[in-house]
């Protein structure tokens, strides 16, 4: 059974919770990326900011991304994996919370990023067609 670290993608980078959301789109657009992790000054995770929640949670409201910061987004503590996690627990995890992004953790460190993409390359077909049915079901 594959573990997050042989699953997820490594260097995942980070949005400083100071930093504009007009910063972070430029860098998802640099790395063609749809979702950045939120790191504090202590360089541990304190979110995950999508493209979804600058559209919605500020271009739709009226707000200005160049004040906005990645901060002000940041909605608790996400939902993490550790990177010797195998395949089953990060599935049960990403199902449970309905999530397509799970940030991997190794001594309290993000390490990588598992995205729907990275399940397709690793997981059996039967795997991945669950995970999406199970995703996409309505609430």
């Amino acid at each position: 059974m594959a573990t997050a670290r042989e699953i997820m993608h490594e260097g995942a980078s980070c949005v400083k919770e100071d930093e504009t959301l007009m910063e972070a789109a430029r860098r998802m657009s640099e790395l063609g990326v749809g979702a950045l992790p939120i790191c504090g000054p202590d360089d541990r995770l304190h979110g995950i900011i999508t493209d979804r929640d600058i559209v919605v949670k500020c271009l739709a409201k009226g707000k200005d991304p160049d004040h906005m910061t990645a901060g002000m987004l940041a909605q608790g503590k996400p939902y993490t994996v550790a990177a010797d996690a195998d395949s089953k627990e990060i599935l049960q995890i990403m199902q449970e919370h309905r999530i397509r992004r799970l940030p991997v953790i190794e001594d309290h460190r993000l390490v990588g990023m598992i995205s729907e993409a990275d399940l397709a390359r690793h997981l059996t077909e039967e795997q991945v067609g669950h995970f999406v049915e199970t995703i996409c079901a309505a609430p």
